[in-house]
């Protein structure tokens, strides 16, 4: 009993529930940073300031309670309390899968959040409940009404607390920046920020940071096109005269591919292999294939793959452009070959209005948009998030033969997407065997997309459209994440550090047409790049564009790939938070002095790539024979169901 006093007596001290809800706090979020995230500390001042940052966080949210007296400043506490652990543990769920951390652009993506509860689902633990053990905690004691009432904390005394808050901040800025110099200018990967500043104090900067980036449109002029037109000009490469004008005049099928990564290609699992296809596709004398190919994207996923492919410039830091600047003037593949009298439409087994595609595609120009309305959406068709894949492309081709040709389409699959899901009746391959659910169920609904594309393209065949038609296939961004990498050692056979991780970052590219001369290119590219190799196999001239990709058949490209964190991978070497890898060999090189050059040609890339798409540049860039579409003409919606009498029946 006296110790059950002794607790109780401290707690009814003035600010003893204040401070023991900050010290619960403070711990728990120091827990959460080891055990959920992966921030790479790799030395005892970042170990210190991890266990620092929570502390001005606590101080500073939770001291607004303080403002209040009696129950009021009891249940204020425990308000904000609940609210930052959920931010907290929402950081926690969306960190497994996308190993990123949530930010403002992506908070205000609400009209995603109820199209993916089945990936939700599966992020969750049973164990997650502890979490909120400091809240259920403080919720009994105050329910308890043992505590006595408290009066409001005088204005000097609520100061000196604030003070106090403050100047721990101030330390940890400090020490943070001694330890990562010019780490809120030119840090480009959350997990540093998280690392040294914490969750809350990086997400106060990441609200500031918005702020800045919404007045830089207001504060833009076409002055500041100058610059990056110059910069863009003196990226342009020659052209490969054995494939400049190859695929003139033909039709162009882009088809992503659903968190589809490279390693697959080749792979065998149980003795077979897992994409026959695909590796037959490889080997085509009319197909070009890149083994050395990487997906850019950042937090809009394939949104951002799809922005890199049209318009050769990089995703946000932050958010999707799809979702917060979809609004902006672009000159993305669309406009530019309407120019060349092509017709263009995009294909998706979703609805219009997941990651703001509607709005997005009318301002790249596409003609018309066939969403998920335009398909038999029957149940049995339906899994995860969307139109399973096969009857997807089935229902696809009547489209593409009815459509005016020349035409540049966009064919985006659902079925490879997390948590991998697949019915029994589509399952050809066993799953793997590394006790991971996911990763084992990633080659089953792989071997499913495969088994999509071979038909789709005996469909093409068929239809006749395969004669005078240029396929280009991507992996869109990878579909095993940093946080199984457990799984991939067992897939791999081979530990899997930060090297090999860097590596794993491969997707497949595929460019196929028939009298193409096909062949393995080795070169090393990114998603940037594909407008530019595109725009060049097409004939058109790209020499004044604003693309920060090159052509990736140019026989004198520089191979330098950016990643949005600002680490980068070259045909010699690979930099990954900070550290230099040689690529023959995986190891860390000693002097990686000359290897500085190309962080700062990534940065500066960046960067420039931010302003115009911060600033809305494009708008006063003037390229020939490319117009502004006029949005309010495109109608996504007037065209005929493929199916009335199903459409009727949904009705």
């Amino acid at each position: 009993m006296n110790g059950v006093n002794l607790v109780k007596s401290l707690l009814n001290k003035r600010l003893g529930l204040f401070y023991f809800a900050v010290l619960l706090f403070w711990i728990k979020t120091y827990l959460i940073y080891k055990t959920e995230f992966n921030l790479g500390v790799n030395n005892g001042m970042q170990q210190f300031l991890l266990v620092l940052n929570p502390v001005s966080s606590a101080l500073l949210f939770l001291g607004i309670a303080l403002l209040f007296k009696g129950r009021k400043q009891h249940w204020m506490l425990l308000a904000i309390n609940f609210v930052l652990t959920f931010f907290l543990y929402a950081n926690v769920a969306y960190y497994r899968f996308f190993n990123d951390f949530i930010t403002i652009p992506v908070l205000f993506q609400t009209q995603n959040f109820g199209k993916v509860g089945g990936s939700a689902v599966a992020l969750l633990e049973p164990t997650d409940i502890f979490y909120f053990s400091d809240t259920i905690l403080l919720f009994a004691l105050i329910l308890s009404k043992r505590l006595k009432m408290p009066d409001r904390l005088p204005r000097r005394s609520l100061g000196k607390l604030y003070l106090v808050g403050l100047l721990i901040l101030g330390i940890n800025v400090g020490l943070a920046e001694a330890d990562r110099p010019q780490l809120l200018t030119r840090s480009f990967d959350r997990n540093y920020l998280v690392k040294y500043l914490g969750a809350f104090n990086f997400a106060i900067y990441d609200i500031v940071q918005n702020a800045r980036s919404s007045a830089q449109r207001v504060m833009a002029d076409s002055s500041d096109i100058t610059t990056v037109e110059n910069y863009t000009l003196s990226k342009n490469t020659e052209k490969n005269p054995d494939y400049f004008g190859a695929a003139k005049g033909m039709n162009v099928i882009y088809i992503s591919m659903e968190s589809f990564q490279n390693f697959l290609i080749g792979y065998k699992l149980h003795g077979e292999e897992v994409t026959p296809f695909l590796n037959s596709l490889a080997k085509d004398p009319n197909t070009i294939y890149f083994p050395n190919f990487f997906h850019q994207t950042a937090q809009g996923k394939t949104s951002d793959a799809e922005f890199l492919m049209e318009n050769s410039l990089y995703p946000l830091p932050q958010g999707s452009v799809f979702t917060t600047k979809a609004q902006n003037t672009f000159q993305g593949l669309p406009a530019i070959l309407k120019d060349k009298g092509y017709y263009s439409a995009v294909f998706h087994g979703n609805y219009k209005s997941f990651w703001n595609r509607e709005e997005m595609y009318k301002s790249l120009g596409y003609d018309m948009f066939y969403d998920a309305t335009y398909y038999n959406m029957r149940e049995e068709n339906v899994i995860n998030y969307g139109l399973e894949d096969k009857p997807f492309f089935k229902e696809t081709i009547p489209y593409l033969q009815s459509i005016p040709q020349p035409f540049y389409t966009k064919l985006i699959t659902l079925s490879n997407h997390f948590p991998y899901l697949i019915d029994e009746e589509d399952q050809s391959i066993a799953p793997a065997q590394t006790g991971d659910e996911t990763v084992d169920g990633y080659f089953q609904t792989a071997r499913y997309l495969d088994e999509a594309l071979k038909q789709f393209f005996e469909d093409l065949k068929i239809s006749g459209l395969d004669k005078n038609t240029m396929v280009v296939m991507y992996g869109d961004h990878y579909g095993i994440s940093e946080n199984r990498k457990k799984a991939m050692s067992n897939v791999l056979n081979r530990d899997i550090n930060n090297f090999e991780q860097a590596q794993l970052q491969r997707v497949p590219l595929f460019i196929y047409a028939p009298g193409l001369k096909g062949f393995v290119n080795e070169t090393y590219g990114g998603e940037v790049d594909v407008r530019p190799t595109v725009l060049n196999l097409l004939g058109v001239d790209t020499t004044h564009q604003v693309a920060f990709g090159t052509d990736l058949l140019s026989k004198n490209r520089d191979e330098i790939v950016a990643f949005r964190n600002g680490d980068y991978i070259t045909d010699k070497v690979t930099s990954v938070k900070g550290k230099i890898y040689e690529n023959d060999t995986g190891q860390i090189v000693e002097d990686a002095t000359p290897y500085q050059k190309y962080s700062e040609i990534v940065k500066n890339e960046l960067e420039l790539s931010d302003k115009v798409v911060y600033g809305d540049l494009l708008r006063f860039h003037k390229l020939s024979g490319i117009k502004t579409p006029a949005k309010t003409k495109l109608d996504y919606t007037k065209a005929e169901h493929y199916n009335e009498d199903w459409t009727q029946e949904q009705k």
